[in-house]
């Protein structure tokens, strides 16, 4: 049987077309890209899933992973001159079920050319206002500064504290502290301190991370000595909704980034997917300024549900499929 109800699969259906006819007003073109790719995701904290082709390769490897995410083919296509664009399809990730995961799942990306991260939240903010229209509900938006957040909930500076006044500010919160560090502990305190208090009538922009969790967003100086990454995190009361970035185009610093990765996840002593070169090459050819984000539309429909597991909201979950 499924896991989730006709109702929650009917309103699935309504919020694809939503996306589709959102983006065709708009003169945002629809895509599709690799769900193989010979390159993998670097990013510490995702895991990839791969397999082995048996194929004809013509030399290229055997091993293919499949995507976290269509950011580095959609990249490539803004390099080639496509313009504004978006992808609404499955993306993979491993070691990620339970309430909120599932290790399939359906993800919107999109990127708007010649706009920033701040322009683009707008947007994010009118797509989800017209899914929530959809249920008879709407949120107001806020946008945050990532530090202002931090010094205003919890009294802490992320910028400047110290991991043992990051660990204090966990409260009763026990966590493992073994080889943990600042961006652990600053991402445990959002997820176990501050985002479970997140307003369910407000979707929250959180802005201008800090510079050692830039991702691929580009970095600005803030004259106070503490650089920002030009991203944004956006929640839905507490669910993790989006994550868009002010693009970042200098391929010498991408290449830095993806090395940083690696060394990473060596110490960690996970597996280092070979990072995509072909976006490295995009990135050198010239992609124009532009701004992405992702959003999860599983987590989308949760909260339009107030759906308290992913399972609720998908026709056969991890444990059925």
């Amino acid at each position: 049987m499924p896991s989730a109800p006709r109702d929650a699969l009917r309103l699935r259906a309504w919020v694809n077309r939503l996306v589709r006819e959102f983006f065709h007003a708009r003169d945002v073109l629809e895509v599709e890209t690799p769900v193989l790719s010979v390159a993998g995701n670097t990013d510490p904290n995702i895991a990839s899933f791969s397999l082995e082709f048996s194929g004809r390769t013509d030399g290229a490897p055997r091993t293919r992973w499949l995507r976290t995410s269509p950011e580095f083919a959609l990249k490539r296509l803004l390099a080639a001159g496509v313009g504004d664009c978006y992808e609404l399809g499955r993306v993979f990730r491993d070691g990620e079920a339970g309430g909120r995961h599932n290790p399939e799942f359906t993800m919107l990306e999109w990127y708007r050319v010649g706009w920033d991260h701040q322009r683009l939240i707008g947007e994010v903010a009118e797509l989800v206002q017209a899914a929530l229209a959809l249920v008879g509900r709407t949120v107001r938006l806020r946008v945050v500064g990532y530090r202002q957040l931090y010094r205003d909930a919890l009294g802490v500076d992320p910028f400047t504290a110290g991991i043992d006044s990051l660990r204090a500010a966990l409260g009763e919160v026990q966590v493992d502290p073994a080889g943990l560090g600042r961006d652990d502990w600053l991402d445990l305190l959002m997820t176990h301190r501050l985002q479970p208090g997140f307003d369910p009538g407000e979707l929250l922009a959180v802005v201008d991370y800090p510079a050692s969790q830039c991702a691929l967003a580009r970095l600005r100086p803030t004259g106070d000595g503490h650089a920002v990454a030009e991203r944004f995190e956006a929640y839905l009361g507490p669910i993790e909704l989006a994550n868009g970035y002010h693009e970042l185009l200098d391929a010498g610093e991408q290449t830095d980034r993806f090395a940083r990765d690696a060394d990473v996840r060596r110490m960690r002593g996970d597996d280092v997917p070979p990072h995509d070169a072909r976006l490295l090459a995009a990135l050198a050819a010239g992609m124009p300024a532009c701004a992405g984000v992702a959003m999860g539309i599983d987590r989308l429909l949760m909260a339009m549900l107030a759906a308290p597991r992913i399972r609720d909201i998908t026709a056969f979950d991890f444990s059925r499929a």
